[in-house]
């Protein structure tokens, strides 16, 4: 019999193979995905499914409600997302453009909401998805006002390339999140994918530190990020005082 550890490091293995674009994984994918032989794979994604962790589809299995309703929970992502959808609203509204709500994890960021907006281009974002954090620009945001080691472990991670934009040296990185910090605002200019310009602008907690980051994007032949500029950037300072004044009266 396998120990606790074992069999709780195996199932984190079976979630992990999951792609935020699967909509179901056979088991000889899920194996494949997850490392483990296919026999295990498919006797923990059994148990999952039991949990209501995965879901069965036919042959296949997919990530189950139970899955999502725990990630809804997560305080910090929670109370962010909150605060953040009526600005991202307004933002919407008034740039006609697609707005992001990102959060570091690691060298990667994940997005926590997203408001789509009618005839913007394929984008590679999406709710729950991530991306290399030095590609986007919420990730460059958020980075400009993270501490020293936080930025340290992105570079050790490595810049991989996410469009035919070339990778940024590490040099290059650091001089922009140092005119980042004096901006307030970051670009992506067709760096997390061709055809896709952004802004963003970080949301800072009571110490200066980036808890987040909004971003408003859309085709750069329809966009001036001079002129979206400003709207996120006001967008994020609004959102950072409302976190503030939450923290400080949590009934407000």
């Amino acid at each position: 019999m396998p120990s606790e550890d074992t069999f709780l490091r195996r199932a984190v293995a079976v979630l992990s193979a999951f792609r935020a674009d699967d909509d179901g994984l056979g088991a000889a994918e899920l194996a494949r995905r997850s490392g483990l032989p296919r026999s295990t794979a498919h006797r923990i994604a059994l148990d999952l499914v039991e949990a209501g962790l995965l879901e069965r589809q036919g042959t296949r299995v997919r990530l189950g409600l139970a899955l999502f309703e725990i990630g809804q929970r997560v305080p910090r992502q929670r109370v962010l997302r909150d605060a953040a959808v009526p600005l991202m609203s307004d933002l919407r509204e008034a740039t006609r453009q697609t707005v992001h709500l990102a959060v570091l994890e690691g060298a990667e960021v994940v997005y926590v909401e997203i408001l789509g907006s009618p005839g913007g281009p394929p984008l590679p974002s999406q709710v729950g998805g991530r991306l290399p954090a030095h590609v986007t620009g919420v990730g460059k945001a958020i980075l400009a006002f993270s501490p020293p080691e936080v930025v340290r472990s992105v570079l050790a991670a490595g810049l991989v390339r996410a469009s035919g934009r070339g990778v940024p040296a590490p040099g290059l990185l650091a001089r922009e999140l140092a005119r980042i910090r004096e901006e307030g605002v970051a670009y992506d200019r067709e760096e997390s994918g061709s055809g896709i310009v952004c802004a963003a602008s970080p949301v800072l907690g009571p110490d200066g530190e980036a808890l987040g980051a909004l971003s408003v994007s859309g085709r750069p032949t329809r966009m001036r990020l001079a002129a979206v500029a400003p709207a996120v950037h006001t967008a994020a300072l609004t959102l950072s005082r409302t976190l503030r004044e939450k923290a400080r009266d949590p009934s407000a």
